[in-house]
């Protein structure tokens, strides 16, 4: 409440009187407020949630949903810990040092399964995994299917054993075509006739960039390679003890992505330049563009169930296909990787535009 205009000793007595008596109210209300506002502060459940990578609009939704005060809406009070290349964010969250964290695809949920380690995904907030390979137009690789035939394909040493493996297997791809990816384009750029691996919504950007050139970009996603991606994946026991702190967590994320991509992100992409302050403008434009365009994040099962809508059948589908390329052990219970409890309940779905 704003203070009253001061009044003089010499005029209107009783309007003194008014003003003080006004003032004294104030101080009660602000005091009888102050321990209400300090218990509502208390209230918010704290979340920690790690990323896979520094700060970008592929994180965006869960930036947004901090920024806009959706967290805070749903009684969380979270923090994002932006991974890097030297911070673990899985071992940090099996550790306890974190409750939940961002994993780019399934394979890995999966694998832990495999290796007795107690996480479980909750939700998938891409129904398209942003990964991709690129290559030169014009230059006889102007189809998925003829990637194969690069006489280089550049891509990361962690690849060779996930994705493609899978590209051997579904399109016959041959490791024998495999050249090392160090996050450079400059190899790629240099060679016409090579491959590259990337995501749709960076790499491709710095290729524009550095080689003058828009190139060829092939989603793996519209190719076959159908996981759910950039999950919110949590450890077992911090599930089952906080059912509704995930289901909240959830829930937000999901209402923080509608915003982010088609609301006002100002505020989320502020957050993410603060966080990684080598982000540019540029770069996050590009992304928000490519995540509507490839429809990442709203298209499929989450057109009626909402953002990160997962379902047993494409887990069914990615594991069979991941078993027969070797990526994963054969007769793994699987279904111990994800729950459905938390997903496909339409929260948000309202927020899309018409």
């Amino acid at each position: 409440m704003s203070n009253p205009t001061p009044v003089k000793h010499s005029r209107l007595g009783a309007g003194r009187r008014l003003a003080l008596a006004t003032l004294s109210m104030g101080a009660a209300l602000l005091a009888f407020a102050a321990p209400n506002l300090q218990a509502q502060a208390q209230q918010l459940t704290k979340l920690s949630y790690g990323t896979n990578w520094l700060a970008e609009a592929e994180h965006g939704g869960f930036y947004q949903a901090v920024a806009d005060g959706t967290y805070a809406k749903y009684g969380l009070d979270v923090t994002i810990v932006q991974g890097g290349p030297n911070l673990n964010s899985r071992l940090m969250m099996s550790s306890g040092k974190m409750d939940c964290y961002m994993d780019s695809d399934m394979i890995a949920a999966m694998d832990a399964v495999a290796q007795g380690v107690p996480t479980v995904a909750v939700a998938g907030m891409f129904q398209k995994d942003p990964q991709v390979l690129i290559s030169h137009p014009g230059e006889g690789f102007d189809t998925f299917e003829s990637l194969k035939d690069a006489h280089v394909i550049f891509v990361a040493r962690s690849a060779v054993s996930s994705f493609y493996r899978w590209l051997e297997t579904r399109w016959g791809f041959s490791e024998a075509n495999v050249g090392p990816y160090n996050f450079n384009p400059g190899p790629f750029i240099a060679d016409k006739k090579s491959v590259q691996q990337g995501y749709a919504t960076s790499e491709p950007f710095a290729i524009e960039k550095a080689g003058g050139f828009k190139p060829n970009v092939f989603l793996l996603a519209d190719n076959g390679f159908d996981t759910a991606s950039t999950t919110i994946e949590c450890r077992r026991d911090f599930v089952e003890k906080n059912s509704d702190v995930v289901q909240r967590f959830v829930d937000a994320s999901a209402i923080g992505w509608y915003h982010y991509i088609y609301g006002d992100n100002k505020a989320a992409n502020a957050l993410i330049k603060k966080d990684n302050p080598e982000m540019t403008d540029e770069q996050i434009a590009f992304s928000i563009a490519k995540l509507k365009e490839y429809g990442m994040v709203d298209s499929g099962e989450s057109l009626k169930n909402g953002i990160g809508a997962m379902s047993d059948a494409r887990m069914t589908s990615f594991y069979e296909q991941m078993a027969k390329a070797g990526v994963l052990p054969q007769g793994l219970d699987y279904k111990k990787a994800y729950t459905l409890q938390f997903v496909n309940k339409g929260v948000g779905v309202e927020l899309r535009p018409k």
